[in-house]
């Protein structure tokens, strides 16, 4: 095996990247890569640094990729994407991250959070010798929900209705509830439309299966961005917001639930969420792992060979 390292340099390396994560994905996702969905949400979110994107590192061997450095948003973070026969890279991987991914801060020094599974022990202790640091603030747990077949009927409170974006795709509604459902205030803002437009520009983003409940006065009220792997057959559900003036009625709830039906009807067995919360947990996802969040920083001299 000859393996090559190389920096993200041309379009195709989307696809190229997407293939990887959807050749190599293991039931219960028990390889700890990124779903692809994961890859394409991130690419296509309107936080995402494309400024950045030759820091991403691809290995290959003998033209097929066979690891993956990259980050989600932007410089600081470093998350670790394996073929099962070459995880012996994972070192290496760790030292390139350290040079390239690392944040530049307003010091001089540098800082990296890297994301490593918990059932990682042999990479975590690789963290513990490099001096690195448990952050459990920035932890990444990963639950599944198995889909039932038949799908039990979801409640609905009178006087909404559950409809996807291939119904209506009114992008100041979609703006609207993911801008009050995350918690900002006021009104959203005009120039975050184009952002919320990047976000359905992704290959496999399917206003079908994108869901939103739709209060009496037809405005969005809660949302659920639902992606489907058909190769491997899962959802996966990103993101999920409920206006604030309209929670505590199960909106959030049917909007998830009827996505992941929907993935259910086209062949999914599991949907994934990356959360653990108690919303989660009363629809019946459970957790099955942690992407734990080892930080370090580096003083302005530290330099590396990449």
């Amino acid at each position: 095996m000859s393996v090559t390292l190389r920096p993200y340099t041309r379009a195709a390396d989307f696809d190229a990247i997407s293939a990887f994560l959807t050749r190599h994905y293991q039931p219960d996702n028990r390889d700890g890569n990124w779903f692809q969905p994961i890859w394409e949400y991130a690419y296509t979110h309107p936080w995402f640094d494309e400024a950045a994107l030759g820091r991403i590192g691809i290995w290959e061997d003998e033209g097929e990729v066979v690891v993956v450095a990259t980050y989600e948003s932007r410089l600081g973070e470093v998350f670790f994407h394996t073929h099962p026969h070459y995880a012996y890279l994972k070192p290496q991987m760790l030292a390139y991250a350290e040079e390239r991914l690392a944040a530049e801060q307003a010091d001089g020094a540098r800082l990296l959070k890297a994301y490593v599974n918990d059932f990682d022990a042999p990479f975590e202790r690789v963290m513990q010798e490099r001096g690195y640091w448990l952050e459990p603030d920035f932890h990444r747990p990963l639950s599944q929900f198995v889909i039932p077949s038949p799908f039990p009927p979801i409640p609905l409170s009178a006087g909404f209705r559950l409809q996807s974006l291939a119904d209506e795709n009114d992008l100041r509604k979609v703006h609207r509830v993911l801008h009050r459902g995350f918690n900002h205030p006021g009104e959203p803002p005009e120039e975050g439309l184009e952002g919320r437009r990047r976000m359905q520009s992704g290959p496999h983003f399917r206003r079908d299966l994108t869901i939103v409940v739709v209060a009496p006065s037809g405005d969005y009220v809660a949302f659920c961005g639902m992606w489907l792997d058909a190769v491997n057959r899962f959802g996966y559900v990103e993101p999920v917001a409920t206006d604030p003036a309209y929670r505590r009625r199960g909106l959030g709830s049917a909007a998830v639930l009827e996505g992941i039906r929907r993935c259910g009807a086209e062949g999914a067995t599991v949907a994934y969420v990356g959360s653990e919360q108690p919303f989660y947990r009363s629809l019946g996802f459970r957790r099955l792992y942690t992407q734990r969040c080892w930080m370090r920083d580096f003083p302005p001299d530290a330099c590396g060979s990449y």
